[in-house]
């Protein structure tokens, strides 16, 4: 079913996540990347309900959404890199780990009692106004159960999320791949998480930036965990034959085939292209019937460096 994203359609969903959210209640809104399942991040009650409906970990910090700019320095430290990274990427999916001011009103458990919490402005309309309705940032991590498959589209919700969440249906996401993960409370930049703003592009603005494999970093930003992002099903990457009863998620043109069924991310090879399909490829391939998934081997180079890391993470067996 289409979603209805008419004015009105979207006035009253708008009017209705404002009052919900303004209770301590949750909300499912689209954003550009996945979709989000938000609270009133100074509302430690509020906020202790997404930790408990996603089943996920107190140490597993969420992300604050903002309005614009001028809400995030109300609240946090910001030096030059970030102010730079945020004139060229916000709004936008990129998020920054900035330190919060003594006066911020954002409650600890948004950020598992750390000073360190992760900020960015989204850029989607609906997600705009949402935060343009509301005096206070959203915090939101995505709307799905803990360690599953990322929501790219309202169908994707499991019904533990639907059945006891309101939710607005924004259609699919533009982007398809979460925000990257960047820390700029060091001396150094540090990428925390690979995501749709590439390492590439980054660069371009920030030569001196690295990818940060420290065992602490999880406790910085979401998406650390060895297993995240996973199918019900098993799933192998990087395949050169398809097994009997697998499906396939196939990317580019190759001679691998499955008897059963299978999907391309981007026939003609496409990243930004494969990125956006990713999540809704594996939920239509995530079937009991089916043995497992059988993933052809992506290049890791831009966006495919976020599609591996997705990968990587959704076969492993470690739910740490």
């Amino acid at each position: 079913m289409k979603p209805i994203l008419n004015k009105k359609y979207i006035k009253n969903a708008v009017k209705k996540a404002n009052k919900i959210l303004h209770n301590g209640g949750l909300v499912i809104f689209p954003t550009e990347t996945v979709y989000g399942i938000g609270a009133n991040a100074t509302n430690p009650t509020a906020v202790q309900r997404i930790y408990k409906i996603k089943n996920r970990p107190y140490n597993n910090p969420l992300i604050c959404h903002f309005q614009n700019l001028q809400k995030i320095k109300d609240d946090f430290e910001m030096n030059e890199v970030a102010k730079k990274l945020a004139d060229n990427f916000w709004p936008g999916p990129l998020t920054l780990i900035l330190k919060k001011k003594k006066s911020s009103t954002i409650c600890t458990e948004v950020s598992n009692n750390n000073e360190l919490v992760g900020c960015r402005i989204p850029n989607n309309s609906i997600a705009k106004e949402i935060l343009k309705s509301v005096p206070f940032p959203i915090a939101a991590p995505s709307a799905n159960i803990s360690t599953k498959l990322s929501t790219t589209n309202i169908k994707h919700l499991d019904n533990k999320l639907s059945n006891k969440v309101f939710f607005i249906d924004g259609g699919e996401s533009h982007l398809g791949l979460e925000s990257t993960v960047l820390n700029v409370s060091s001396k150094q930049p540090e990428i925390l998480r690979y995501g749709s703003v590439t390492v590439e592009q980054l660069k371009e603005i920030i030569p001196d930036i690295y990818f940060i494999k420290k065992n602490n970093s999880k406790f910085l930003s979401p998406g650390q965990q060895t297993k995240h992002y996973s199918p019900n099903i098993p799933l192998r990457i990087n395949v050169n034959k398809v097994l009997e009863g697998e499906v396939l998620l196939n990317f580019g043109k190759n001679n691998l085939k499955s008897k059963i069924f299978e999907l391309n991310l981007s026939i003609s090879g496409n990243l930004k292209e494969a990125g956006k399909n990713l999540y809704d490829y594996l939920h239509q391939l995530d079937k009991y019937e089916y043995k497992g998934i059988a993933v052809a081997p992506i290049p890791n180079n831009d966006l495919g460096k976020t599609i591996n890391d997705r990968l990587i993470r959704a076969i492993s067996h470690d739910s740490s």
